[in-house]
């Protein structure tokens, strides 16, 4: 076979795709058998100047050869394509079978079936095209050079058609199934991403809350911010007149500045409208304020989760 291929200019390994070869060597006919495996065995002719050479081990004794009573190169190049086809059928039966135990789980197939199923009938369909090919070229003048083969071809002919159609049933069946686990992914993402959307939405919902709480502090300590700036202007002022050194300041005018420091500020700080707005909006800020609290939880420092032998507090004395 390797004499046969570098006649033609072509290497022994690996295999050429195409089943007839022609070249200066003359034409070379390659088809291969599967054994349980799938492994490949190569068969063929080699049609030279020199004749007629059968290429590799020869292949068992077919039923089509033995009723049309043929011999010679003719009634191996028969046998050939008869065990070329039923170890192609052989394979592509094994692929149905484990094909239907993988469509009667329940649940999707693992992707490592899928992808074994898938090259087992990727090489067999190279195969079964290889076979077609042939059969259509001896089908022309290409069979003209074997005696009695124009008689058979009519009744292998059926068979490789009927092969074809196999192996195509066979891959749609397998993209069928290839389809439905990617349907099954496709609701597995789809329910993930429904889940991540729920808990998307209920942290939008906690940080809406944790804003409007926030807002009631802020409220309550801008409100703090005005109450400390009143009692600060006239609690400095006493503080003032209280020293030694204002001694001299009489009690009655004491009195006065100290009413006078306590009333302006409050009449000009809270007769601004906004400050007006705050302290009527300052109950609903204070119920805030109050759930934002009672939501904040008393972490026992020995339930904190550390490092071991690590302490949050220094108890050394």
């Amino acid at each position: 076979m390797a004499e046969a291929l570098a006649a033609n200019g072509l290497p022994s390994e690996p295999a050429p795709r195409r089943p007839v070869l022609h070249g200066p060597g003359g034409t070379v006919i390659l088809l291969a058998t599967l054994d349980a495996a799938g492994r490949p065995t190569y068969h063929g002719v080699w049609l030279s100047r020199g004749g007629t050479r059968w290429l590799g081990p020869p292949p068992p004794t077919s039923l089509v050869a033995t009723t049309h009573r043929l011999s010679g190169i003719t009634g191996e190049l028969v046998d050939l394509l008869q065990a070329a086809a039923r170890s192609y059928v052989e394979r592509l039966e094994d692929l149905s079978e484990r094909l239907d135990a993988a469509e009667d789980h329940a649940e999707a197939a693992p992707l490592a079936d899928l992808a074994a199923l898938h090259r087992g009938y990727r090489a067999v369909r190279g195969h079964v095209a290889r076979l077609s090919v042939a059969v259509s070229e001896l089908d022309g003048p290409l069979g003209e050079r074997f005696p009695k083969l124009a008689e058979v071809l009519p009744a292998v002919r059926p068979e490789v058609e009927h092969l074809e159609e196999f192996a195509s049933w066979v891959g749609q069946g397998i993209r069928d199934l290839v389809a439905l686990r990617n349907a099954a992914e496709a609701n597995r993402l789809s329910v993930t991403t429904n889940r991540l959307g729920e808990v998307s939405n209920r942290i939008a919902a906690f940080a809406n809350t944790s804003n409007i709480r926030m807002l009631g502090v802020a409220y309550v300590a801008l409100l703090l911010g005005l109450v400390s700036a009143v009692v600060l202007i006239p609690n400095t002022a006493a503080t003032i007149l209280g020293m030694p050194s204002a001694a001299w300041v009489p009690g009655l005018w004491v009195d006065v500045i100290l009413a006078v420091l306590a009333i302006v500020p409050i009449a000009i700080v809270f007769s601004r409208p906004w400050v007006r707005r705050v302290l009527s909006a300052f109950r609903a800020s204070e119920t805030r304020t109050a759930e934002g609290i009672s939501d904040l939880p008393e972490v026992d420092p020995t339930a904190v989760n550390r490092p071991a032998g690590e302490r949050l507090l220094d108890r050394r004395p």
